[in-house]
């Protein structure tokens, strides 16, 4: 029981939660960025190079080996490189778009703290002004007193 216990306050803490949330969208983002490269940069940079379709681009280390009748015997052994390039390409723009995600956060973060610290210079100068207009009441009643 102590075991269960244990897992559920781990599952339901905010960490593994936010980070579930992040998972799912680092997913869905993925997908995005696979599609503007493979259908978007792709295309322009094979059209640059001459009309190469990165895809197809491959080197076969071993021809398939057909029977008789055309059927394949044993399926070719080939070396991807297209797909591998596209997937550096992918990589590449999902890094730029966290990097620069960080940036514009950690901004964000730092003007908010200017903020906060200047809202708490601002209270801190309203309680130091009270404190000597209270200190100046009990002195003009100490004085009034005696």
């Amino acid at each position: 029981m102590r075991f269960i216990k244990e897992f559920k306050e781990f599952a339901v803490k905010g960490n593994v939660v936010d980070l579930a949330v992040a998972v799912i969208i680092g997913g869905a983002f993925g997908k995005i960025v696979s599609s503007l490269v493979a259908d978007v940069v792709m295309p322009f940079i094979g059209l640059i190079i001459g009309g190469v379709d990165f895809t197809s681009f491959k080197i076969i280390l071993k021809n398939a080996l057909l029977g008789p009748d055309g059927a394949i015997l044993s399926p070719a052994i080939v070396l991807n490189i297209g797909v591998f390039i596209q997937n550096i390409f992918d990589f590449l723009i999902i890094a730029l778009a966290i990097f620069l995600m960080i940036k514009v956060l950690s901004r964000l973060k730092k003007k908010l703290l200017k903020e906060d610290e200047a809202k708490q210079k601002v209270e801190e100068a309203k309680k130091t002004n009270r404190q000597e207009e209270l200190l100046a009441e009990i002195r003009d009643l100490l004085k009034n007193k005696s």
